[in-house]
């Protein structure tokens, strides 16, 4: 019979009080408790107040407490809708309907830009959000959609999408947009998270599982997912990234970046695609999407010491 040595090529360390500072995947017994332990990532998405508009290929912003969903296939296709950690209620409509547009933010400081108007036109067009209405901000130099998007309202970021070539990245001041340096794969229909200087891009378009990163001047590859996907949602930041959902086969899967590789997490309850994320890598939101169009989900991560059990 196989023993844990035998697999792990180590012994089970036992102690009589758990460690003080225990590494993910560390297993121990405890002879005060007369228990098997492990510290482990105990991430789980449970349900979320729905939104109002159900919708898809929107922009999101903000945080698990205080999100931001506008534009996206709904209708009206203006329509914005702000989330307090139980539920959602309207905002002030964008300017310019659209969908498949890129958002990045937080819920009273937010910048929505590209994507596409009825008829599916690309848009130029960056609006800003107060946290009561959006006026007009500086156009995209180039006018796309299926982008994605990050950072702050001052200090944005805009890269991929169904533009030609899609390795095209901008960036924002607050004012106007400039070029930045190309994606070393084009790709649309990808996730995006982190800061102007420090940006992820995660999946797309081809079903790859590729990510990569950016430190404000050029793009280089970061770590393989363990789910090829497109038309996910991300949040987080560059070394602390959350990916979740997409295609194909309208996933459940969620994974977790810390800079290097990616670890598999707790699945969302409803696969979905096209859906929004916001948020941190520990108190993540995922909200709308073709398969579930008005469904909000919350992530809560973190690591935790768990009793390890035969049942």
């Amino acid at each position: 019979m196989a023993t844990y040595t035998n697999i792990q090529g180590q012994n089970i360390l036992i102690v009589s009080s758990d460690p003080a500072n225990p590494t993910v995947g560390q297993i121990w017994y405890n002879t005060t408790s007369n228990a098997l332990k492990a510290y482990a990532d105990v991430g789980a998405w449970a349900s979320g107040g729905s939104l109002t508009t159900g919708r898809y290929l929107l922009a999101s912003a903000g945080t698990q407490t205080a999100g931001l969903a506008t534009g996206g296939e709904a209708t009206p296709v203006n329509a914005t809708e702000e989330y307090d950690g139980t539920s959602w209620s309207p905002g002030g409509n964008l300017g310019t309907g659209r969908a498949g547009l890129a958002g990045c933010g937080t819920q009273t400081t937010a910048a929505a830009f590209g994507g596409y108007t009825p008829g599916v036109t690309a848009s130029a067009a960056t609006e800003e959000y107060n946290g009561t209405s959006w006026t007009a901000g500086g156009n995209l130099g180039t006018a796309r959609y299926y982008l994605a998007g990050c950072g702050t309202q001052t200090t944005a970021a805009a890269f991929g999408g169904n533009v030609s070539p899609q390795t095209q990245t901008e960036e924002y001041n607050g004012t106007s947009w400039t070029a930045g340096g190309n994606l070393t794969n084009g790709r649309r229909l990808l996730a995006g998270a982190g800061l102007q200087t420090s940006a992820l891009a995660m999946g797309g378009d081809g079903f790859t599982t590729s990510s990569e990163e950016y430190d404000g001047t050029s793009w280089t590859a970061g770590g393989t997912m363990n789910n090829a996907k497109t038309e996910a949602a991300g949040a987080g930041l560059q070394t602390a990234a959350l990916v979740f959902g997409g295609d194909p086969g309208a996933q459940k899967t969620t994974e977790e970046y810390n800079g290097t590789s990616w670890a598999a997490r707790g699945s969302l309850n409803t696969g979905r695609r096209l859906l929004g994320g916001s948020g941190t890598q520990t108190s993540a939101l995922a909200f709308g999407g073709v398969e579930s169009p008005t469904a909000t989900e919350e992530f809560t991560g973190g690591n935790a010491t768990i009793t390890l059990t035969t049942s």
